[in-house]
């Protein structure tokens, strides 16, 4: 097995660049441009961050898994408490939009990040072997 210490060297793991926005080549906190918009390249090494194709996953899981959740939750709070129909608005949009923006920055961040790591780059038919 190679040694990849010093390939590595001042790069961030997976878990911390993604939480933080970390650039996955030095480290540094560039790879958002806004809430959830990456920057086209990183402001201290020039890594081109639109090499990288993230695309529509982590919106769709997201949707799914946080609509599951505040459904639930939302049933919880009606059948327990029987607020009127604002509290659930006063509860419910917040949370959304809040764990929504926050997931989608970790989650196309993480992916990124994983391409970066493994070299990933899009598929040609010189790749393919003959048998």
């Amino acid at each position: 097995m190679a040694d990849d210490s010093v390939t590595s060297k001042g790069q961030p793991g997976l878990g911390q660049a993604a939480l933080f926005g970390l650039c996955p080549q030095c480290g540094g906190k560039t790879l958002f441009d806004g809430v959830a918009r990456f920057a086209p390249r990183c402001r201290a090494c020039g890594l081109d961050f639109a090499a990288f194709n993230v695309g529509d996953g982590p919106a769709a899981f997201l949707t799914m898994v946080i609509g599951a959740i505040v459904v639930v939750l939302a049933v919880v709070v009606e059948f327990t408490f029987d607020p009127p129909w604002w509290v659930h608005v006063v509860l419910w949009a917040p949370l959304i939009t809040g764990a929504t923006l926050w997931g989608l920055r970790v989650t196309k961040a993480a992916l990124l990040v994983t391409e970066y790591q493994r070299k990933a780059r899009e598929a040609t038919g010189q790749d393919v072997r003959e048998p």
